[in-house]
């Protein structure tokens, strides 16, 4: 069902700070900041030749990261994306085989615009996981 991995997400404290890591000593492509309030977050993106990685920082008050940089006070990996043909029948597939979809249920737009679900770290060895409509 899975298809390619799309991102690694590390959560970190600070996004120019760790822009310019990824920018200026790994010589790695990093996007420009991208605010996704409906997710609570401001993410870039640095480009890889087979995927990305996606640094993700809290935007607002209440954002979900919130409590994840507060456990992990240096940053992270926070998540992993994998691609699906058809998010909506990995959703209803997934929730047959028992696995918990967070939130309502409903895909959000993720940053790329398309579609996109989470499913419970406890479901998954630990790793909260999302799922992008390819």
């Amino acid at each position: 069902m899975i298809g390619r991995l799309n991102h690694v997400a590390i959560a970190v404290p600070d996004l120019e700070a760790a822009s310019a890591t990824y920018r200026e000593t790994l010589g790695a492509k990093v996007s420009e900041p991208l605010d996704q309030p409906d997710h609570g977050v401001s993410v870039v993106f640095v480009e890889l030749p087979n995927a990305k990685v996606e640094l993700l920082h809290p935007l607002g008050n209440g954002s979900p990261l919130t409590k994840f940089l507060e456990k992990n006070p240096a940053g992270g990996i926070h998540h992993v994306c994998y691609e699906v043909d058809d998010i909506l029948a990995a959703r209803d597939w997934l929730k047959e085989k028992g696995a918990r979809v967070l939130g309502n249920g409903e895909p959000k737009t993720g940053a790329h615009g398309k579609p996109v679900l989470f499913l419970h770290p406890k479901d998954f060895c630990g790793t909260l996981v999302e799922l992008e409509q390819a």
